[in-house]
């Protein structure tokens, strides 16, 4: 595929030079000086080249025909220190043979005259204006571009969500609750002696140490607390 698409490249570049040469060529402008007066010693002096010259446009490329009688004129190409004195000596061309044709090779201006004797001076001289060419830039071949390249999808592998932070309890205290002793009030009357019964004699209780009854239930109260505190 690749040396088919090689080959089609250089069959396209070669139609756009062959082209662009054919435009140059149908883009030339061929210019018969003087048109059916043709190249002679005109009637009305230098001026009726002057006047043919001023409704043509010369450009870069464009050709000038001179028609003339051969051994009778002739057609050189001067410069400009030439041109005004009719010098005919070391001329930039010279051409005896007609038709003579000389394609405009640069822009600016050009002088021509007749070198027999006496000819340029009674106006048989042309003086042109000649243009540059318009340069159209050539038309480069597009190079089919590779297709895009299709991306990777993105990766859908589950990020793992960060674990909560671990509380770290604190273990209750375990030291018992102390119940608080009962507080006795001693009482504000003396007490009175134990009347003498018979039979056996209940003591009386002991002032100094809380009574069993009192106990159980502080005992059971400080365990619960403790078990609430676990």
């Amino acid at each position: 595929m690749k040396s088919s698409f090689s080959s089609n490249l250089m069959v396209f570049m070669a139609i756009m030079v062959a082209s662009m040469q054919l435009y140059g060529t149908m883009a030339q402008t061929t210019h018969v000086v003087g048109d059916t007066m043709g190249w002679t010693i005109p009637q009305g002096g230098a001026t009726a080249y002057t006047t043919w010259a001023s409704q043509q446009t010369f450009t870069v490329g464009d050709i000038l025909v001179f028609n003339f009688a051969n051994g009778a004129h002739d057609v050189a190409e001067v410069s400009a220190a030439a041109y005004d004195p009719c010098t005919s000596t070391n001329p930039i061309s010279l051409s005896t043979t007609s038709p003579t044709s000389l394609t405009l090779t640069t822009a600016g201006t050009h002088y021509y005259i007749c070198t027999f004797t006496s000819h340029c001076q009674i106006g048989q001289k042309l003086t042109i204006n000649v243009s540059a060419a318009a340069t159209t830039p050539p038309t480069t071949p597009t190079t089919p571009t590779s297709p895009p390249t299709a991306s990777t999808p993105p990766s859908m592998t589950p990020t793992t969500p960060a674990s909560p932070p671990t509380a770290t309890p604190t273990p209750p205290s375990t030291t018992p609750m102390e119940p608080c002793p009962p507080t006795s009030s001693p009482s504000s009357s003396p007490m009175s002696p134990p009347t003498a019964t018979s039979g056996n004699t209940t003591p009386p209780p002991s002032n100094g140490a809380p009574s069993f009854t009192f106990m159980v239930p502080a005992t059971l109260l400080a365990m619960g607390l403790v078990f609430l505190n676990y």
